[in-house]
């Protein structure tokens, strides 16, 4: 039976089998090692009883290092919905949620995401986000299962269709080689009022120094 635990520096030797996706970013080792050293507890692989490595997970939990330009960071407030929309206020990241081509259909992906989305909780973050390129339409529909479903309008509320996941916006030339990337996110139990999501984000376009 596969088994989840920590990921450690050793693992970057087996890994390969969940990168052979090419539309699966691969860093240098200092990315990966950066990571094991200040976030231990949002890096995870699922391991198979071979030994063979799954699936895994990067994940890191952050905020702008830019002070919140209105006060104290309030989705409610419309000044943090329209002038500073593109602010991040603490949010737990997903940079990395990978399975192996022979693993897949088993879960492992939404096991490693809720693993990370309750160390958000614990931390009290507003929200978990990724990004995806926006072609890679596998991994899109694995996201919407997992509940990153786009949220629509019904009169003045807001209505997310199946769970809370959404595309908040699209940033432009996010990655190396021109392509664009979905920014995709869920509010966690800080967000009561689910403020920081927001509809139609697949329509809003951002360059990608609005990000931060």
């Amino acid at each position: 039976m596969a088994a989840t635990r920590p990921m450690t520096p050793m693992d970057l030797l087996k890994f390969n089998p969940c990168n052979l996706d090419h539309l699966t970013e691969t860093y240098n080792i200092g990315f990966y090692l950066d990571y094991f050293t200040r976030w231990p507890n949002l890096c995870k692989v699922i391991e198979g009883e071979n030994g063979q490595i799954e699936a895994y997970i990067l994940g890191k939990v952050e905020a702008s290092p830019k002070a919140a330009p209105a006060g104290p960071y309030d989705p409610s407030l419309k000044i943090y919905q329209k002038k500073h929309s593109n602010y991040l206020p603490w949010h737990a990241h997903i940079t990395c949620l990978t399975v192996a081509p022979s693993a897949r259909r088993l879960g492992h992906a939404t096991l490693l995401s809720e693993a990370l989305e309750q160390v958000g909780d614990e931390q009290d973050a507003w929200f978990v986000d990724l990004f995806v390129r926006v072609e890679n339409e596998a991994a899109i529909k694995l996201y919407k299962k997992m509940g990153y479903r786009l949220a629509t309008r019904d009169g003045t509320e807001l209505v997310l269709t199946g769970s809370s996941y959404s595309i908040y916006r699209r940033i432009t030339d996010y990655y190396n080689d021109g392509a664009d990337a979905f920014d995709m996110r869920k509010p966690l139990k800080r967000d009561k009022q689910r403020k920081t999501v927001r509809p139609n984000g697949e329509n809003i376009k951002v360059d990608p120094s609005e990000v931060w």
